[in-house]
């Protein structure tokens, strides 16, 4: 195997061991409305994902200098997030995930994308780790287009690939999941959520 598959894989598995507004947003999904729901949510990710490779591939310099980019998307990011979490603190308590349900209509399939593509999106952390990622893909002068892709790739579909068994793992505990689980759940999503936003903000005005 390729060595700079191998490093991206690699890559991939530290990104996918971190815990942040996405992880959260993931689980709660499978749990709540299944693991097709949670799979759309996960591609929404691996697009938002995609499109930062792409833009600090090319633009890393810009991206990594413009302190105002940064700003901005740590206040709106943040003021996101915690409208996220208000939502899912005001959320009633529903009835327990239904396995018998195997399709998810065309309008939910196109909410949890955007679900996974803005949540993941909008915070700054997951932009610096890629700017980190494209400035080490610049510095590695071994690498062909060949390597840079295979890099890229190993990264992007070994998180993809951890996000649906953490979204598989979730569902399959679902048959234990009571609505005042769920409820609670809900609440605390909402917390995490607000605690995410506000850090962004604090950080943003730091």
């Amino acid at each position: 195997m390729s060595q700079s598959l191998l490093e991206g894989i690699s890559m991939g598995l530290l990104l996918s061991a971190m815990i942040g507004p996405v992880f959260f947003t993931l689980i709660q999904s499978s749990l709540e409305k299944g693991f097709r729901y949670a799979t759309m949510v996960a591609l929404g990710i691996l697009c938002s994902d995609t499109l930062y490779v792409l833009l600090t591939f090319f633009g890393v310099k810009f991206l990594a200098d413009s302190g105002s980019f940064e700003l901005v998307l740590g206040y709106v990011g943040g003021a996101i997030l915690i409208g996220f979490g208000i939502s899912y603190l005001v959320k009633r308590q529903s009835a327990a995930p239904d396995p018998s349900l195997a399709e998810v209509p065309k309008a939910r399939k196109r909410s949890a994308f955007i679900k996974g593509f803005s949540i993941n999106g909008i915070n700054p952390f997951v932009l610096l780790f890629w700017i980190s990622i494209a400035s080490l893909v610049h510095l590695k002068v071994s690498f062909d287009s060949m390597d840079v892709w295979l890099y890229y790739s190993g990264i992007l579909v070994t998180v993809f690939s951890i996000d649906l068994t953490k979204a598989y793992i979730a569902k399959k505990l679902s048959q234990f999941v009571t609505p005042r689980f769920m409820f609670w759940l809900n609440k605390a999503v909402g917390v995490v959520m607000i605690g995410f936003g506000i850090r962004l903000i604090w950080f943003a005005m730091g």
